[in-house]
């Protein structure tokens, strides 16, 4: 079995960088002073990713308040709204308030992205929003319905895509926990496979993920099958194996095999066991492991000894082995 692993989500911001930043609003700390702690702390990330020998590397995205703020920051047509609850979590976004069609603004995303990426966007993960979540969270006031926003929104994201691979980032994890939290049917669920087509097909030769949460996986699974992407993943933490179609066509599956809800570090012969499992039922020959919720739910320490049994994992199912 090939196995892949990586992060799935921004990494969580450590106690220094967190002073730091406070400090800086409240004008104890100047911009490069500030500027230092998240270079140190991004490279530290990096590293982390490199010891844990993470297939695709992130730099941890420290710098993103949340998921969407890059977007409705940058792209024309949207307002930054107030605190949102982020599913049943502990953590807030500022809800997007789109006033009018949104228009992309090319190269303001790739600005936004971790600096230490553009050393090798080959082996780089970006994190961009699924077009459907993304649809669903905002606060939609440009007179769009929702499906066509959906498509829309699919097209922005295709670009954003489109302008990346030209600089040579090749694979792309969309974030769509509402596929399964509130998996769409009708008009929208064809809106979202033709928004991840139009998606893929700016992928062009890169790898498209997408990455799914907040819900059973199992009654979304007919759509999920459908998308036009490389590796579609659901968090195991919220779906039964035991439930999984046996039916799938995938030879390449993602699972979300460590639950940042709790501190308690996974137990990697129940992780192998499951994930063989799942790749059973699914016919699968590749699987893309990582956290499936937001991992900076938690505080650095236990997020570090969570992300340590990915190694040991990933050596068992290549090996066959059980230890």
């Amino acid at each position: 079995m090939d196995v892949l692993t990586g992060l799935t989500s921004p990494f969580p911001r450590s106690e220094a960088l967190v002073k730091a930043t406070r400090d800086l609003d409240r004008g104890r700390a100047t911009p490069d002073a500030v500027e230092a702690v998240y270079r140190s702390a991004e490279l530290e990330v990096a590293a982390l990713e490199r010891r844990l020998g993470c297939s695709t590397r992130t730099a941890g995205y420290l710098r993103w308040p949340d998921l969407f703020r890059a977007f409705a920051e940058t792209w024309e047509g949207f307002s930054v709204g107030p605190l949102t609850r982020w599913f049943e979590t502990n953590t807030f976004y500022r809800q997007p308030i789109l006033l009018a069609p949104p228009i992309r603004v090319p190269g303001a995303f790739a600005a936004r992205l971790p600096p230490p990426l553009a050393a090798d966007p080959a082996g780089a993960r970006i994190l961009l929003p699924g077009p459907y979540t993304f649809a669903g969270i905002l606060d939609n006031r440009s007179g769009e319905t929702d499906f066509a926003l959906v498509h829309r929104l699919g097209r922005l994201l295709a670009d954003e895509v489109r302008e990346l691979r030209g600089r040579g980032f090749a694979t792309f994890q969309f974030t769509d926990p509402l596929l399964v939290a509130r998996p769409p049917e009708g008009p929208r669920a064809e809106a979202v496979v033709e928004a991840y087509g139009s998606i893929g097909r700016a992928c062009d030769g890169g790898t498209s993920i997408v990455w799914t949460f907040g819900g059973d996986a199992v009654p979304a699974i007919r759509l999920l099958d459908r998308l036009p992407a490389s590796v579609v993943g659901i968090d195991l933490a919220e779906t039964d194996v035991e439930r999984i179609p046996r039916d799938g066509e995938r030879t390449t599956i993602g699972l979300g095999v460590l639950d940042p809800r709790t501190t308690l570090a996974e137990d990697p012969t129940d992780v192998v066991r499951v994930v063989r499992a799942a790749a059973e039922r699914r016919g699968a020959r590749t699987v893309w492991l990582g956290p499936g919720a937001s991992l900076d739910l938690l505080p650095p320490a236990p997020a570090v000894r969570k992300l340590e049994v990915l190694p040991d994992v990933q050596r068992r199912l290549r090996t066959g082995g059980e230890r």
